[in-house]
């Protein structure tokens, strides 16, 4: 069964193994989701797109995150390590980096990962990513940061222009409401 309480001392106790660094809490998150049925029983099944915030503080931040049938959110980093775990449906990862020459920040697309149910990944603090759920139902999936992702400043990029410009976190809350529901 899933358990909130312990699975935030599982990832406090991972942080302190490597020195805030990710592995251990890889190691977790990927426990967790090896058992979607005991997610969705301590969890409930998703019913609307939506950022849930499990655990905040300073140092590991955890969001139970759901995508609304289809969505997709624009090119954002991170600034801190995340591990990702999918526990129903499906996230459509494309991986973005730079582009040296070019003004305002610009990136281009260089590489994507597709993670299915009992998938778990890294990324690392210095991806930049955009996530689409490529399924006409919501998904949900496990994210863990290693620091406090609320408040830390970052960046997003237009989807039409690839320009970088602040990240904007309650626009990004209003594009998981408004993505759908069950």
């Amino acid at each position: 069964m899933f358990d909130l309480d312990r699975l935030i001392a599982d990832c406090r106790a991972g942080l302190v193994e490597d020195q805030g660094g990710f592995r251990a809490v890889r190691e977790v998150a990927t426990r967790l989701v090896s058992d979607p049925g005991a997610v969705l029983a301590g969890l409930g099944e998703p019913q609307k797109g939506g950022l849930q915030v499990l655990h905040s503080a300073p140092d590991l931040t955890i969001l139970n995150v759901v995508w609304g049938p289809k969505m997709t959110i624009m090119p954002h980093n991170h600034r801190m390590w995340a591990v990702i775990g999918v526990y129903t449906g499906a996230e459509d990862n494309i991986f973005w980096r730079r582009v040296p020459e070019a003004p305002d920040g610009v990136v281009e697309a260089a590489g994507a990962k597709s993670l299915r149910a009992r998938d778990c990944t890294v990324l690392g603090k210095d991806i930049i990513h955009s996530v689409t759920n490529p399924l006409g139902r919501l998904t949900g999936a496990i994210h863990i940061y290693g620091g406090d992702f609320l408040a830390q400043e970052r960046s997003e990029w237009d989807p039409e222009t690839l320009s970088e410009q602040p990240y904007d976190l309650e626009k990004a809350k209003r594009m998981f409401a408004d993505s759908g529901s069950r």
